[in-house]
């Protein structure tokens, strides 16, 4: 038993001196949004976005065929509804972003591009809290097109990145 009430007695010390100090990190940083967050906190970032996600939905398949209209509604609608925080470019380089914390990802390298197109659509459809992303609800099937969309960021031509300006007037 007296190994136990040590046990608990040092254990609630360390819990108590971890959050004293974290509390005066904090208070001594303050928490803007201007600032690159530290490792910590891109870490339980990332893993939050993964549980922001419903059970099952990593699981779900895109059911809209990857054809070239389907990517162009998607592209035009990203344009008019998406880039202003996320850029045409998909890289997040956008005033709006500049002040968002946690800022928007780029949605072109791997931590974006490797999750399921189900956690895509989940997060498009719901969004995420605590984060500048909305849910923004809509049609499943726009919302799978965009997932489409997302998908082909990394390979935007020229010529869609131009039309997509055309449509939003914004440069990077």
């Amino acid at each position: 038993m007296r190994i136990f009430k040590l046990f608990a007695w040092t254990t609630a010390f360390v819990l108590a001196v971890a959050v004293i100090s974290f509390f005066w990190y904090m208070r001594s940083r303050g928490f803007s949004a201007r600032e690159k967050p530290a490792a910590y906190e891109t870490f339980f970032a990332r893993h939050l976005r993964q549980m922001a996600s419903e059970p099952g939905a990593n699981n779900l398949k895109n059911p809209v065929e990857p054809a070239p209209l389907a990517i162009a509604e998607a592209r035009d609608h990203f344009a008019d509804h998406c880039a202003a925080c996320h850029g045409n470019k998909g890289n997040g380089k956008t005033q709006i972003n500049a002040g968002l914390y946690p800022p928007a990802p780029d949605m072109r390298q791997t931590e974006t591009q490797q999750l399921s197109d189900g956690e895509l659509f989940y997060i498009i459809k719901n969004g995420i809290r605590f984060t500048g992303m909305p849910g923004w609800g809509g049609e499943d099937e726009e919302n799978w097109k965009l997932v489409l969309f997302i998908r082909h960021l990394p390979k935007l031509s020229p010529k869609e990145i131009e039309l997509m300006k055309e449509i939003n007037h914004l440069e990077e």
